[in-house]
């Protein structure tokens, strides 16, 4: 008996050291463990759980957030829904008013960082959630808004030319192909409606024009780079390392 009491706890000590399981929301997480499996590697890789996103090198060298801002996951597809992730208002920090469902309001901020976290629409022109625009916003600096992860920030839309020139196909399955994996996310209009999720993506670069902003565009026929779009406008975000 003390025999067998023995073995069966030795069996246990072996799938204690054998793996370690990382309780989340959903899905639990098994991480198997080896002999060669250094402390380092799995420190790493908890951290990546703890904080939600890890990091991608692209084809030109650099290293971006493996997902958009505020997805669930990397996307599974062009149309994944969980790998969507939030729509901001260009030059905003985090507040809330980047969720799909944020409550909207028609009063613009008067200054860099508004007193709640609506999602302001306006109807007239410069079309921007601030009343006196800010062309210093996500251009770098202390007081920018940056909303992502310290040491990331908002790509350069010649960031995401030198990207889009490595794609294999100059169009939404290119991006996804990339090692980016962009999905169609869609937009959320100056009136807060969520627009083309599922058919088209839209990713802000922090790169100004005049009174609106450039952004990055891609849909199954074509990916433009070109275009230019008013700052009340939602979409998504791709961060870049500084």
């Amino acid at each position: 008996m003390e025999k067998e009491i023995l073995g069966k706890a030795t069996i246990l000590l072996s799938m204690l050291f054998t793996y370690t399981t990382v309780a989340m929301a959903d899905p639990v997480v098994v991480i198997p463990l080896t002999n060669s499996t250094k402390v380092t590697n799995l420190e790493s890789r908890l951290e990546v759980i703890e904080r939600g996103w890890d990091t991608v090198t692209s084809a030109g060298g650099r290293v971006w957030m493996d997902r958009n801002l505020g997805a669930l996951r990397v996307a599974n597809g062009p149309w994944d829904e969980y790998g969507y992730g939030d729509l901001y208002q260009w030059g905003r920090l985090k507040d809330g008013h980047e969720s799909r469902n944020s409550g909207t309001t028609t009063t613009l901020s008067v200054s860099d960082v508004p007193e709640n976290g609506f999602y302001i629409t306006t109807s007239s022109s410069p079309d921007d959630w601030r009343a006196g625009q800010n062309h210093n916003l996500w251009q770098g600096g202390a007081n920018d808004n940056n909303p992502c992860p310290n040491g990331f920030r908002v790509p350069t839309i010649t960031e995401f030319e030198n990207e889009v020139s490595s794609w294999s196909s100059n169009n939404a399955f290119g991006a996804f192909s990339s090692p980016l994996k962009l999905p169609v996310a869609g937009a959320r209009d100056s009136d807060g409606s969520v627009v083309n999720d599922g058919v088209s993506g839209f990713y802000w670069s922090s790169t100004t024009s005049v009174t609106n902003a450039r952004y990055l565009f891609n849909q199954t026929s074509n990916t433009m780079t070109s275009l230019t779009i008013d700052r009340s406008t939602g979409m998504s975000i791709r961060c870049i390392q500084d």
